[in-house]
């Protein structure tokens, strides 16, 4: 893999990162239904402080991203695709995140994430706070943590 850089994505980057929502693996069987007609549209990206990772040496392609919600401290979407996962990517990101939120002046971050990406934000620095309950249509109970910034 070549050089990895994060930018700031744009509003030009809305249909790499929906298909990148709507293809990961993470959300098949059960989970299917939260990504289904998910988008990740040019007004969220261009509102909110969304970044992506991508490979400098292939065309800019976009390996993976996040958005942080600042007025709400808490970290809303965080992908790595799927035949980037494994290389620290994932790492990477939440790296960059905690420093965005820091700068923003953030003192935490939460978190309330797809059951079986708990291991990765524990492993990432983060520390488990409670559950979310079962709302709408997601049937399960989520993890809810948190990252300390300050």
């Amino acid at each position: 893999m070549s050089d990895i850089s994060i930018r700031r994505a744009t509003a030009d980057d809305s249909k790499r990162l929906t298909r990148l929502v709507r293809t990961s693996g993470a959300y098949r069987g059960d989970y299917a239904a939260m990504v289904e007609g998910y988008q990740v549209g040019g007004p969220y990206i261009e509102h909110h402080p969304v970044y992506v990772a991508v490979d400098d040496g292939d065309d800019g392609r976009v390996l993976g991203f996040y958005a942080l919600l600042v007025d709400e401290a808490e970290l809303d979407l965080a992908f790595v695709a799927d035949a980037a996962q494994g290389l620290g990517i994932g790492r990477l990101l939440m790296e960059h995140m905690t420093e965005r939120a820091r700068a923003a002046g953030l003192r935490s971050v939460r978190v309330v994430a797809h059951p079986p990406a708990e291991e990765f934000y524990l492993r990432t620095g983060a520390v488990r706070t409670g559950t979310v309950p079962p709302t709408g249509s997601i049937h399960w109970e989520r993890p809810e943590l948190r990252y300390d910034v300050a």
